[in-house]
């Protein structure tokens, strides 16, 4: 089982030459790329990895996606990903990822995206509760990231301020 206090830490990746449009910065798709990659890094790591979904004929869906894009990021530029827990039940995920440049977490956040997952049954192509023994270390993952400050972006909604 883990044993880290805070968010986890799971994804870095090098910005490409191609992700760079005519600002001169990574294009916006591919903020949601490198946090889809983070997002897959997540599943793997509570164990709804390709050997879960080859054998349980399980899979998940993001149902809701918000980004924030705060800071830039260059061509070469090394990103770290973590992700935090919000909420989970026995089907759906409520997670909260964080960019940052690499080897600086304390430092100030480049993007972040906050996802609402469904777990489904592929067969069915519906939703269907997680196995007890994800949700088990789902559990244990979300009563550690419950003590973690909630993220001031999480639950965000979009429009224009009138005054």
């Amino acid at each position: 089982m883990d044993t880290q206090a805070g968010p986890l830490d799971l994804h870095r990746e090098t910005v490409l030459p191609e992700w760079v449009d005519y600002n001169g910065h990574m294009n916006v798709a591919y903020y949601v790329l490198v946090f889809d990659h983070a997002t897959d890094e997540f599943l793997d790591h509570i164990g709804l990895d390709e050997a879960y979904r080859e054998t349980h004929e399980g899979s998940v869906f993001v149902v809701e996606a918000h980004v924030t894009y705060e800071n830039e990021v260059m061509e070469g530029d090394e990103v770290a990903v973590s992700t935090q827990i919000l909420d989970a039940d026995s089907k759906r995920l409520h997670i909260f990822h964080r960019m940052y440049k690499a080897g600086n977490h304390d430092g100030e956040i480049i993007a972040t995206n906050e996802l609402m997952i469904l777990h489904m049954d592929m067969t069915e192509r519906r939703s269907a509760p997680m196995p007890e023994a994800i949700r088990a270390r789902l559990l244990e993952l979300q009563k550690r990231h419950a003590a973690l400050p909630r993220p001031t972006q999480a639950g965000r909604t979009i429009g224009i301020r009138r005054k």
